[in-house]
């Protein structure tokens, strides 16, 4: 299969859409198109639902060491063409190669780690209350799932929400995000080669419609994992209740950086820049919010903004590059709204605040202070190079404003003190908190969000147990 015209994976093997559809894929930094993908329906999401129901029996009966030794053959086969993975990464989605470069790594770590996992799945004997019965607690896989991911993180994602489900032994069918298909059928095709039998994995590229309608009305799609906007997460929540499916959802963020007066303030500004810049600052876990005591704003700000002001934009393939592209043109605009709404609410701009002139999407690193509350930037999340600064008096003010949203994904704190270290990090209303760490998100840790950034956990063994049901077996035993 060549990396440039993607196919969809169905039954063990790649093919076209049924009606021969295609569309172009575009590189973000050029704007021009890099390579075409086929784009699937309802006929071919039905094909695939079909292929993974015939596999699953067989795979949910395989021995747990074997579907590991597929998934480790899988894990192997990414690192060894992570390069070529990683370039193709840059071209679809515009990151730099060196965080496309990781991306794989932990892309394959993801299959390692449940590979390992798999082995660990672990049923229970309980004590009876007669001598007349044995009590058995089995854990089996959910059955068939759909996983639906991102275009910011094209590989890992995949990694997160297959690895388990295969691990578990589920069988599955994703649905990559429109932008960047083409590094899924990369990682689908590391899948084949591994020998992964026919119909286990599929995939079926396309518009979100007609597929999810698919996976939404289908009942033997007993799972669906979702990784995107809260909006559509809830709606596929409510549909999904409809067949009592069960539901992973990582959703939406608005992640606050608190800087409390005792941290390290070279560490905390090159924290802020690796959190709120990685990708561009499309990350769903990256800070939207910094929060900076006010006996150290003034200084931080300063360090901050020549810190980001010397960050390079440009081609992800360019090594010298910090900043790549943001996805589209309508990322940039969304950017560039946040940006004139904040200044002509009284924002303080600090750097930045022009988009780049093309080719491409590409927006200068902005830092805006002192925002009103009713500030887009404060309540709307950015999926750009763009962050709000506000000061505040003690550490009881510092929890309010961090938890004053609805969302609750991932939050920051940078401090030397212990004691306040532990009192934040409980007091925090977020799934994830990085303790002066910005960049805290490991295949071995569970990730996700409380309130509306979600539910369910990935990454960890937590997230091997979102893929099985708990079956009870009441055993009479003959005296």
């Amino acid at each position: 299969m060549r990396v440039d015209s993607g196919q969809l994976y169905i039954d063990g093997a790649f093919r076209e859409a049924a009606d021969g559809r295609r569309a172009e894929v575009v590189n973000p930094a050029t704007g021009d198109a890099m390579g075409s993908m086929a784009q699937g329906g309802a006929v071919d999401a039905r094909a695939a639902v079909d292929a993974a129901t015939r596999a699953f029996a067989a795979w949910a009966a395989t021995p747990a060491p074997e579907r590991a030794a597929v998934l480790r053959k899988a894990a192997d086969l990414i690192l060894q063409r992570r390069d070529a993975i990683a370039a193709l990464m840059t071209r679809e989605q515009g990151k730099p190669l060196r965080e496309s470069a990781g991306e794989v790594t932990m892309t394959a770590d993801y299959f390692q780690w449940n590979a390992e996992e798999a082995r660990r799945i672990y049923g229970d004997i309980i004590p009876a209350s007669t001598r007349a019965k044995r009590l058995l607690v089995l854990r089996q896989p959910v059955g068939v799932t759909a996983a639906i991911t991102p275009w910011n993180f094209p590989a890992s994602m995949i990694g997160r929400k297959l690895a388990p489900a295969l691990a578990a032994g589920c069988t599955a069918v994703l649905k990559p995000a429109p932008a960047t298909p083409l590094v899924a059928c990369a990682i689908l095709q590391c899948l084949h080669d591994a020998g992964l039998p026919a119909g286990v994995a599929n995939l079926v590229a396309g518009p979100a419609e007609p597929i999810g309608e698919v996976f939404l009305t289908d009942a033997r799609v007993r799972k669906i994992s979702f990784t995107g906007s809260t909006a559509v997460g809830k709606m596929l929540l409510g549909r999904a209740a409809e067949q009592m499916k069960k539901v992973s959802l990582e959703l939406g963020g608005h992640a606050p950086f608190l800087v409390f007066p005792d941290a390290d303030l070279d560490q905390a500004v090159e924290g802020v820049v690796s959190s709120r810049y990685r990708n561009a600052g499309q990350t769903c876990i990256c800070a939207n919010r910094l929060y900076v005591h006010e006996d150290i704003a003034a200084t931080f700000s300063q360090r901050l903004a020549a810190r980001v002001q010397s960050l390079r934009v440009g081609r992800g393939d360019d090594p010298s590059v910090d900043v790549g592209p943001l996805i589209g043109a309508a990322a940039v605009e969304r950017v560039r709204a946040q940006v004139e709404d904040g200044l002509a609410r009284g924002g303080r701009l600090l750097c930045g605040g022009e988009p780049l002139p093309g080719p491409g999407y590409f927006f200068q690193p902005t830092v805006i202070a002192d925002l009103p509350p009713d500030a887009l930037l404060r309540n709307q999340e950015t999926f750009g190079p763009l962050l709000g600064l506000w000061s505040f008096r003690d550490e009881a003010e510092a929890i309010a404003l961090a938890n004053d949203t609805p969302y609750g994904l991932a939050a920051y704190l940078y401090t030397r003190d212990l004691g306040r270290a532990v009192r934040v990090s409980e007091a925090l209303e977020y799934g994830i908190v990085g303790v002066n760490d910005p960049v805290p998100a490991t295949v071995q840790a569970p990730f996700g969000g409380v309130k509306e950034s979600g539910m369910g956990r990935e990454g960890g063994y937590e997230g091997l147990l979102g893929f099985l049901e708990t079956k009870f077996v009441s055993l009479a035993v003959p005296s």
